[in-house]
């Protein structure tokens, strides 16, 4: 049996907010060739992404919400919601599957059939606050994931570990009531979208970093607040928001991450899932646009998760 589910879906190439912008399919095309050039494919088990269902995705957005993105797709072209954020008509459809990627890698995890997953999707999902898209984000793609595995897996406690570089204030807004998610957040502040450190609640674990911190220093608050702060909380799964635009080849940021700090978090995170008595991750694409280091660190990220 392989350990490691890889999801995505060909829907998920379908989202297109023009041809400049940073947030495109070819993302997760570099993702796929770079699988099959490190002979992934060949340890990995992959899956096709569901569609989300309405029940599932209501249990973190509200329906008038949902409602209303679904009436903002254009038939042609592209409508912006925000100024960085736009609709085509593909969008939706995209959206979608990338929110049933993590629910149905919850329940894989749940039904013992792997132990952990990666999920190749796109729109990323930790800016969708509550009601509200923002960030390249509609639908909160790890927050949805996450109360899955409370509310039909019936799991008392979960945590999200976010290492994009931008604060994942979507998710801290829809969980900031739940104290049964544990959030642990290390991004680069201040920055877009300048939140994450104005008193978070006591379940929110906020690390803000200034720019140009390394790879030593990101280790040590990973070591030092981030573990402790996860061990404490004792989560029976732990999901992932995992952003690979904190590369110091990546210029959304200003952060100098590389390939094995990647792999070396991944392995904390696998350490504390062990230590709290099970191996069930589901780690859930953010951001990361350098599409050649995106690649390299998915990949990384993949194989430590994998123990290859």
């Amino acid at each position: 049996m392989t350990t490691t589910a890889f999801i995505t879906h060909r829907d998920c190439w379908l989202h297109d907010m023009g041809s400049m912008h940073p947030e495109c399919a070819d993302r997760l095309s570099a993702i796929n060739d770079r699988l099959i050039a490190a002979g992934l494919d060949m340890y990995i088990s992959f899956y096709d992404a569901p569609v989300a269902e309405r029940e599932q995705i209501l249990r973190v957005h509200p329906a008038e919400y949902l409602d209303d993105l679904v009436g903002n797709v254009p038939e042609h072209g592209i409508r912006h919601l925000d100024p960085d954020t736009a609709m085509s008509p593909g969008t939706m459809k995209a959206a979608l599957r990338s929110a049933g990627a993590g629910v149905f890698a919850t329940d894989l995890i749940m039904k013992g059939e792997i132990e952990n997953a990666f999920c190749a999707v796109r729109p990323p999902g930790h800016h969708a606050e509550r009601a509200k898209a923002m960030g390249f984000c509609f639908m909160n793609n790890v927050a949805i994931a996450a109360r899955h595995a409370l509310e039909a897996h019936g799991l008392e406690r979960v945590a999200v570990v976010d290492f994009d570089v931008h604060h994942g204030n979507g998710t801290e807004d829809i969980f900031r009531n739940d104290p049964r998610v544990m959030m642990a957040g290390i991004f680069q502040h201040p920055f877009y979208p300048y939140s994450g450190t104005d008193n978070p609640p006591a379940h929110m674990c906020n690390v803000p970093l200034p720019a140009g911190t390394r790879g030593d220093a990101f280790r040590q608050v990973f070591s030092d607040v981030v573990v402790p702060a996860l061990r404490s909380h004792n989560p029976q799964m732990i999901f992932i928001s995992a952003g690979f635009d904190a590369h110091y080849e990546d210029d959304m940021g200003s952060l100098g991450l590389v390939e094995a700090d990647y792999v070396w978090a991944t392995e904390q995170i696998k350490g504390v899932a062990a230590d709290c008595g099970h191996t069930r991750i589901v780690s859930i694409l953010e951001g990361g646009y350098s599409l050649s280091s995106l690649a390299r660190s998915v990949v990384a990220h993949i194989k430590a998760l994998a123990d290859l």
